[in-house]
Order: C-alpha cells, then structure tokens, then sequence
C-alpha cells in the first residue's frame, strides 16, 4: 500500500495509505481528506477533486488526457501539475506522492 501525502487547503499535510488500483480521489475521499468533493463521484466531469502534483512527482505521474486537459482548462485550473485526482491510478511507483488540494 503507496503512502500518499494530501496538502489541505487550509496547509494540513494529511498522509494516507492508498490501496493499489484506487484513485488518489477514492484514497483522499476513504481517508476523510478535506476539500476533495469529487461530485461526479470519478466521471472526470465536474473537477472539484483538483490537485496540483508536486514538482518530483509530475513526470511520474504522467499527463493528462484531452478530455482531462479540457476539464481543468474549463475549471481554470492550468498550473504545472494540475490534476483531477480521480484520474490519477495508484500504483507502488506513487509511493511518497505528494498532492497539493486545490481550492478555488
């Protein structure tokens, strides 16, 4: 089980053991973390599970997809490392992630 560290709007460093195939949405919503809403329940549609990765992490990561990048386009939200956590998969090369909760 990776370790992941969620940064809370109000700067709480929140680590949580996240379960292999999960997404990092499913862990932070399992783990009572604050400020992910995750409306759309993981559909990728409604981007209120915003992060933004931090900076060792993005290349591990990955990109997102178009329909992500159009997503976080449309919410606003185009930093380096933005992310909808609910498209982003645990696996054991997540292990030490940190993500940042962004907050509008």
């Amino acid at each position: 089980m990776p370790t992941v560290t969620f940064i809370e709007p109000d700067g709480t460093k929140r680590t949580v053991s996240a379960d292999m195939g999960e997404s990092l949405m499913e862990a932070a919503r399992k783990h009572g973390v604050e400020g992910i809403d995750a409306e759309c329940g993981g559909a990728g549609i409604c981007a209120t599970c915003k992060v933004i990765i931090a900076e060792p992490w993005q290349e591990t990561v990955g990109v997102p997809s178009a329909d992500e990048l159009e997503m976080l386009e449309f919410a606003g939200l185009t930093a380096p490392g933005s992310r909808l956590s609910c498209q982003i998969e645990v696996t054991s090369r997540l292990e030490g992630l940190v993500a940042n909760i962004h907050q509008a």
